[in-house]
């Protein structure tokens, strides 16, 4: 850390957050007597607060997102150079960073062809939505409309992405949402919906959109809007069989496959992209967190040309392109930051450590379930990891919020960041989430882990 900052007197600072600041994601009350965390530097893995204090960060930002990690003066420089020579032009022209980024995704993206630049995650699930819905007025008379999306999944945060959204404690207090989003049901094994296992529970789950696809008439459903892997649901992975099953069902009935990559996206599964592990064939894929890894505001929704030339195909119809605009997708910092977080991803091999990283956290984690009980099961994807906790093995009975919220609060006394299911779904607010940069060495995973077992102990033997 910065000596200056050690040096320097942050009251000032702390007193301007508390009076004047609307953070995320939590209750201001207690902030009232006591002070706000500022996040002061960070380098590598490591953040410091107002107070100097050290933590190891595990989850990436909070939200998953500086997948390279903190202080990469080459990103950093990258940007500074851009915004000197062109800061900013509307994307209805284009850019020097914006044309070689798209061709360097595109080339990690085979079947894909055309990105679409935005400024989030939210923005970006919007704009695909919009596209389905012009695409089913164009082609079918406005007939084809109705998105599908999946219970626990998450899409956004605006009142259309959250018509989308499948977690109720943060649709909570925000509707009447948007018509036409219909719900799927999950593909979590472990809390079982069909008596089945494996494979064969994989197909059902899948099975179980088709289901709702015929219960809707198949001529109604113009997309199906999915996680690789469920996120902030309980970090779900899909069982066996799922996504084969699943894509046939959207060619079955000539449904668009959109796939949400906002956070798996760009290595964080240590593949370039979550779905890749599963073999699927996308029309539409949107990215946002890990794209730059923070280091400036971007998000993409790519398509197939088959999407793209719908929106081409009668020059003459003033209608007939798609009328969207995001100012800030026309920011040159965000695709110029994006081109040296991929550079910096392949030249030191990201991939193939988030791999074994991630192979090394799930072993650590399931040997921490052999000594705490309360670990019910242990799953992920590369360094996309999850322990939920449960009262009971047998019944599989949640452990109380309190004490999940207990352990992150122990963690972070530890100088170690976790995260866990968070204000999503009643009653289920009960899996640890880690997602530590995938710079992240054999020892980091070691200290998370540990701090997880030294937490685990004192909350749950108290």
């Amino acid at each position: 850390m910065d000596s200056n900052i050690r040096e320097n007197d942050l009251s000032k600072i702390v007193d301007a957050d508390r009076d004047h600041i609307w953070h995320h994601l939590i209750q201001h009350k207690p902030f009232e007597t006591g002070a706000p965390r500022i996040i002061v530097e960070g380098k590598g893995m490591r953040v410091w607060d107002q107070n100097g204090k050290e933590h190891l960060d595990a989850v990436s930002g909070g939200v998953w997102t500086v997948n390279v990690g903190y202080g990469r003066e080459s990103i950093a420089n990258a940007v500074r150079d851009q915004l000197i020579k062109l800061n900013y032009f509307a994307g209805s022209a284009g850019s020097i960073p914006g044309a070689t980024f798209a061709e360097q995704l595109i080339d990690k993206m085979p079947g894909l062809h055309r990105v679409y630049y935005c400024n989030s995650g939210s923005e970006a699930n919007e704009k695909a939505f919009k596209m389905v819905r012009q695409i089913a007025h164009k082609r079918y008379g406005g007939k084809k409309h109705k998105i599908l999306y999946r219970d626990r999944d998450y899409h956004g945060t605006t009142i259309g992405a959250l018509s989308a959204g499948g977690q109720d404690e943060r649709n909570a207090q925000y509707g009447p949402f948007a018509p036409g989003f219909i719900r799927v049901p999950h593909c979590l094994e472990y809390r079982a919906q069909w008596d089945l296992t494996g494979e064969a529970y994989g197909k059902r789950a899948a099975d179980a959109i088709e289901e709702v696809i015929l219960a809707e008439c198949p001529d109604t459903v113009g997309a199906l809007c999915l996680e690789p892997v469920t996120a902030g649901g309980g970090v779900i992975t899909p069982p066996e069989g799922y996504w084969e099953r699943v894509q046939e069902i959207c060619k079955k009935y000539d449904i668009l496959l959109h796939i949400d990559e906002v956070v798996c996206g760009v290595g964080r599964t240590g593949t370039w992209f979550g779905y890749q592990n599963y073999g699927v064939k996308p029309d539409m894929v949107t990215m946002a967190k890990g794209v730059a890894s923070g280091y400036a505001a971007i998000a993409c929704l790519v398509t197939t040309d088959d999407v793209f030339d719908m929106f081409k195909d009668d020059a003459s119809d003033p209608m007939n392109y798609f009328r969207d605009i995001s100012t800030f997708g026309g920011c040159t910092a965000g695709p110029a930051a994006a081109i040296e977080n991929m550079r910096i991803i392949e030249d030191e091999g990201l991939l193939d450590n988030t791999l074994a990283m991630g192979a090394r956290m799930i072993e650590n984690l399931n040997a921490l379930s052999e000594k705490h009980a309360i670990i019910g099961q242990v799953r992920g994807k590369g360094l996309f990891c999850g322990a939920e906790l449960v009262s009971d093995r047998a019944s599989k009975e949640p452990a109380p919020e309190k004490q999940v919220q207990a352990v992150v609060a122990d963690c972070m006394a530890q100088g170690v960041i976790i995260g866990a299911t968070n204000r999503s779904l009643p009653g289920l607010n009960n899996t640890l989430c880690f997602s530590p940069a995938l710079i992240s060495s054999a020892d980091d995973i070691d200290q998370i882990t540990d701090a997880v077992d030294q937490a685990l102990t004192r909350v749950f033997s108290a």
